[in-house]
C-alpha cells in the first residue's frame, strides 16, 4: 500500500485541530471546517463520500471463489474454488472483503488511517457488516488485526479495531480486542515481494496466555482494512489456530483484485 500523500496529512492535521472545536460549536464550525470528501476533496453533508466518489467505488459481490472471496467473470455455482485457493491455500478458512482496493477505496482508507477522519469508521464498518454476514452469522468473536505497541503510540488508534466495533454493533457478535498480541515490531510491507512479506511477519504474532480462552475452541472472524498479499492475516490465523481457534475467517474492507479469475 502506498504511504500517505502530503495532502492527506493536512487533512489529519485540520481534523485534529477540528475535532475539540466541533463538539462545542456544532453546526457553527461544519460551514467554517466542512467535511471534505476523502477521494475528491468535495464538500460533503454526512460524511463519506461523495455522489460522484461513491458511484466509481467497486462493491464485491457474488460470484467469487468461496474461499478467498476473489470475484468470479461468471457464476459457477456454489461452493467453487479460484485457483489461488487450491494452489495456494490460506490458514484462515474464507476471506470476505467489501470493495476493490482501487483509488476511492485507497483514498478512504489513507484519510481514516493517517488523515484522523475516524467518522468514517462506522461507514466502513457498516459496507464490511454486509459483505461478511455469511461469516458474522456462526461467528464467536471478532479479532481486530492488532498494531505493535510503537505504531500504535505513534497513530493513536488502531483503524481495525475501530471497523470491528461498528460491525460489532451492526452483528452482535463480540470484540475480543485483547485476544491476539503483535510481539515484533515489523517493518513495513510496502514494496515486499510476497515471499519477503510472509518472511516479515513470521512470528510476529501471539495469543497471550491469560487470553486463550477467548480463542479456544470458537470460530473468531480476523477484522482488518486491506487485504494485499495475506501475509499479515495468514500469521495471525495461524497464531489464533494454534491456540486452539475451531475456525477462522477474516474479513476486510478492501481487497487487492489483478483481475477477474475464472472458476476450476
Amino acid at each position: 500500500m502506498q504511504q500517505p500523500s502530503a495532502k492527506t496529512e493536512n487533512a489529519g492535521a485540520l481534523t485534529r485541530v477540528a475535532a475539540p472545536f466541533r463538539a462545542i460549536f456544532g453546526r457553527a464550525l461544519d460551514i467554517a471546517l466542512p467535511t471534505l470528501c476523502p477521494a475528491c476533496r468535495e464538500q460533503v453533508r454526512d460524511g463519506g463520500l461523495c455522489p460522484s466518489c461513491w458511484s466509481k467505488l467497486t462493491m464485491i459481490a457474488p460470484p467469487y471463489c468461496e474461499r478467498l472471496g476473489i470475484p468470479f467473470a461468471y457464476d459457477p455455482g456454489p461452493g467453487v474454488l479460484s485457483m489461488q485457493a487450491i494452489s495456494d491455500p490460506p490458514a484462515y478458512n474464507r476471506a470476505r472483503a467489501a470493495v476493490r482496493f482501487d483509488d476511492i477505496a485507497r483514498a478512504l482508507v489513507h484519510a481514516l488511517k493517517y488523515g484522523d477522519r475516524l467518522d468514517l469508521a462506522p461507514v466502513m464498518g457498516r459496507w464490511m457488516a454486509r459483505a461478511g454476514h455469511e461469516l458474522l452469522k456462526d461467528a464467536d468473536a471478532l479479532i481486530p488485526v492488532p498494531l505493535h505497541w510503537r505504531r500504535l503510540w505513534g497513530r493513536r488508534f488502531n483503524q481495525s479495531a475501530l471497523l470491528s466495533k461498528t460491525i460489532s454493533q451492526e452483528s452482535g457478535v463480540p470484540v475480543a480486542d485483547a485476544a491476539i498480541k503483535r510481539i515484533k515490531a515489523t517493518a513495513q510491507q510496502v514494496g515486499l515481494t510476497q515471499s519477503e512479506r510472509a518472511q516479515n511477519v513470521q512470528g510476529a504474532f501471539r495469543v497471550p496466555p491469560d487470553h486463550k480462552a477467548e480463542v479456544a475452541g470458537r470460530r473468531v472472524v480476523l477484522i482488518d482494512d486491506v487485504l494485499t498479499s495475506g501475509a499479515t492475516s495468514d500469521a495471525c490465523a495461524r497464531a489464533l489456530l494454534r491456540a486452539g481457534a475451531s475456525n477462522v475467517d477474516l474479513l476486510v474492507f478492501a481487497r487487492v483484485v489483478d483481475a477477474v479469475q475464472a472458476p476450476i
